[in-house]
């Protein structure tokens, strides 16, 4: 019976460095910190990579598609403006204070500019 303790201890200790990350902090800091990296985004890319990818892939089948899942739930509609297949809407991100415009008939990515516009440039929405 006197093993009991002693297993009870050990379970104990592993229990609290697997629930709190103040004793993963002093056993190896990296680990902590690479857990809230890998949990930041699911894409693996910061914003303005992101937003450098639309920007790459304007006018592309799929970046309507991309659109939406870097920035689900985040665009702010500004305004629709004649262009692209008829009409296309301007879409404001607040925390990365960018405009995308979109056009739904092709579901793709017109133009992308850093601020908040109302209307792009006709000959950039073409």
């Amino acid at each position: 019976m006197k093993f009991a303790p002693s297993l009870l201890t050990t379970v104990a200790l592993a229990g609290m460095l697997t629930v709190f990350d103040v004793p993963l902090q002093a056993v190896n800091p990296n680990w902590v910190q690479a857990s809230a990296e890998a949990m930041k985004d699911a894409t693996g890319l910061t914003a303005q990579q992101k937003i450098d990818f639309l920007a790459k892939h304007k006018g592309q089948f799929g970046s309507g598609d991309q659109l939406r899942r870097f920035f689900f739930g985040d665009l702010e509609p500004l305004g629709v403006q004649p262009g692209g297949a008829g009409m296309v809407v301007n879409l404001y991100n607040k925390a990365n204070n960018v405009t995308i415009s979109y056009c739904a008939t092709y579901d793709v990515v017109v133009a992308v500019k850093k601020g908040k516009i109302k209307a792009f440039a006709p000959e950039e929405v073409k």
